[in-house]
Parts: C-alpha cells; sequence; structure tokens
C-alpha cells in the first residue's frame, strides 16, 4: 500500500508540474518582439536625428533646465 501511495504523489506532482510548465510556455516572451514595430520606427528615427545632430546631449539639457 505505500508504493501506491507514493506513485499516487508522484502523479499529482507530475501534474503540478505539467500546469506549471503550461503556464511558463503561455507567458513566455518572444526574442524577436522585444520591440514592436512602432517602437522599431521611433528607434530609427531617433538614430537618424542623433547622427543629423538634431539632438540635445543630457549635459546640455541639465543645463538649459539649471540642474
Amino acid at each position: 500500500m505505500p508504493e501506491l501511495l507514493t506513485i499516487k504523489k508522484l502523479a499529482d506532482e507530475l501534474k503540478f508540474i505539467r500546469e506549471d510548465i503550461g503556464f511558463i510556455k503561455k507567458h513566455m516572451f518572444d526574442p524577436d518582439s522585444i520591440m514592436t514595430t512602432e517602437e522599431v520606427r521611433i528607434f530609427k528615427q531617433s538614430m537618424k536625428e542623433l547622427n543629423e545632430g538634431k539632438t540635445t546631449s543630457l549635459k546640455s539639457l541639465k543645463k538649459e533646465m539649471g540642474l
């Protein structure tokens, strides 16, 4: 009878592990989707403005704001 209880406990534990794995799979992120299409567009625009010298450095911004 003790073996039957052990097998039952193992089966229950496997069920919980299976549920946990299902939860993890459902909530995993796709590494390729870290940035949305809109975020990529904004990033590219920002880099273009940086390369064109249309940005203000943090040091200059702090000076302008009196910080």
